[in-house]
């Protein structure tokens, strides 16, 4: 077999999968837009290219005061955006203190946040529960972006440590010499050199909440505190049982803020994601 004929053969291998993978990702995003234009509400009768498609199913959303589509999409941005900025900020804080100090238990507390990435979030369901209803926060927003952000902490410190590992040290000894202080140091020179792996944690933790239903389906029982997930699913589930096209009409939706976040992060996330991987 000659070079050139294999190269051929290795390039349609590589657009075969490509498109094999594009397929299974578009089409079901496509199938969820022709649902949500088409005119009635069952999930039998719509097709993926409506024949008179419509906007009624969006315009019910935000029109109709059955729906509590806006209450559910404010509750998931408050927790989403809660969720993104305190996770950066703590993350950022236990990352550079694992990253740049020496401490007794700071070998143990790395391995300790290791260990913990192996259990599944199921596991603690029951005593994440239990601790809100303790201390009060049991059907709240902020109970369930307490756990979201305590939850995070483990994967997204390792994962900004090895990123901050990778910044000299000798830039830390220089500010000092000049006079700067520890917070002048993460302030001034950290935190702008690690901007694109905090994109990183700021764009992972906002998307979470969004798509998470397991959680607040547990934490969450009253529906003016529904998040969008937990919202969505009664469209099919509880009273509108038949209404798959208004499912899809606000699952839809939920691309919007996601879409937004990562075009105005996207110059930081790849080089946040590899340079990430370095160092552990």
């Amino acid at each position: 077999m000659n070079r050139k004929l294999k190269n051929t053969i290795e390039m349609i291998g590589v657009y075969s999968v490509f498109g094999f993978m594009s397929i299974m990702i578009l089409y079901p995003l496509l199938w969820a837009l022709g649902m949500s234009l088409n005119e009635g509400t069952s999930l039998y009768s719509s097709s993926i290219i409506p024949e008179n498609w419509s906007l009624v199913h969006y315009q019910w959303l935000f029109t109709d005061p059955n729906s509590n589509y806006v209450n559910w999409y404010k509750n998931s941005m408050i927790v989403s955006g809660s969720n993104a900025i305190l996770s950066v900020i703590m993350t950022s804080l236990v990352a550079y203190a694992f990253s740049r100090y020496k401490f007794v238990g700071r070998k143990a507390g790395l391995y300790t946040f290791l260990i913990l990435q192996m259990f599944p979030a199921m596991m603690a369901m029951v005593a994440l529960y239990i601790l809100l209803n303790l201390i009060g926060l049991l059907d709240t927003l902020s109970g369930l972006i307490l756990i979201y952000v305590g939850g995070q902490i483990p994967f997204n410190a390792w994962l900004v440590k090895g990123y901050l590992d990778t910044i000299p040290r000798e830039l830390d000894e220089s500010a000092r010499i000049d006079g700067a202080g520890h917070l002048t140091v993460f302030v001034k020179i950290i935190l702008p050199l690690a901007k694109p792996i905090l994109a990183v944690v700021a764009l992972f933790n906002f998307m979470t909440p969004l798509f998470d239903f397991l959680l607040p389906s547990i934490i969450l029982h009253s529906q003016k505190n529904y998040t969008i997930a937990l919202g969505l699913f009664n469209f099919i589930n509880d009273q509108f049982s038949n209404n798959f096209t208004r499912f899809a009409a606000g699952a839809m939706l939920i691309a919007i803020p996601v879409s937004i976040i990562y075009l105005f992060l996207q110059k930081y996330l790849i080089s946040g994601l590899t340079s990430g991987g370095t160092k552990g």
